[in-house]
């Protein structure tokens, strides 16, 4: 099958894949680019549980000011080499994270983060509000899950959206970039400042 080089060069700037995988990919989804995407978004998964468990301990610290020195930002990005933490595509990634969280005001970093009694504070309200609608027990925990998901992308930073592509999470942003590099990488932890305001 004949792929073009605008098709794949395309997929290249979409997914930040590879010219080979981007290529690879279009071919075994007989050139159809959605197709294509969905295959490397999901060799991105396969890679990135691949390298979950290995240790990232170097990396780089981020910051971000913003709204005239009214928001600012630090970010903790690890990965496993200080090679990989110098590559312009991961403080380009740092860069990005710290960017979000200033636009969207995360709590946690990741889901198992939110302390349990959050958790069930919150699990207890979303029932409570089900049942009194008029909702059936059963009826009311498929509600409290769905919730759950909800907030989970409101308060955690991964699990939202990403700012410069909505189709995107920050989990599958940095999901994308371990992809790319070969190496764990992972957000260690935030801080987020607003002039005025509590700092999170």
């Amino acid at each position: 099958m004949d792929i073009s080089a605008s098709a794949i060069k395309q997929l290249r700037q979409e997914t930040s894949a590879g010219v080979m995988d981007c290529k690879r990919a279009l071919i075994q989804a007989n050139g159809d680019y959605e197709q294509a995407k969905a295959f490397l978004r999901q060799r991105g998964l396969a890679i990135a549980a691949k390298k979950a468990n290995r240790v990232a301990e170097q990396g780089l610290v981020e910051s971000y000011i913003h709204a005239g020195g009214r928001i600012g930002v630090l970010v903790e990005v690890n990965c496993e080499t200080d090679f990989v933490a110098r590559l312009p595509g991961v403080k380009e990634l740092a860069h990005d994270l710290a960017m979000q969280i200033a636009a969207q005001k995360p709590e946690y970093v990741t889901p198992d983060l939110v302390p349990a009694e959050v958790l069930e504070a919150k699990r207890s309200a979303f029932r409570e509000q089900a049942l009194q609608e008029g909702k059936s027990p059963e009826v009311a925990d498929k509600i409290v899950e769905g919730k759950l998901e909800s907030f989970y992308q409101e308060v955690c930073l991964t699990e939202q959206p990403f700012i410069k592509d909505g189709e995107l999470t920050v989990k599958e942003l940095i999901t994308q970039k371990i992809a790319r590099v070969g190496e764990n990488i992972r957000v260690r932890r935030f801080r987020r400042y607003e002039l005025g305001g509590q700092d999170t």
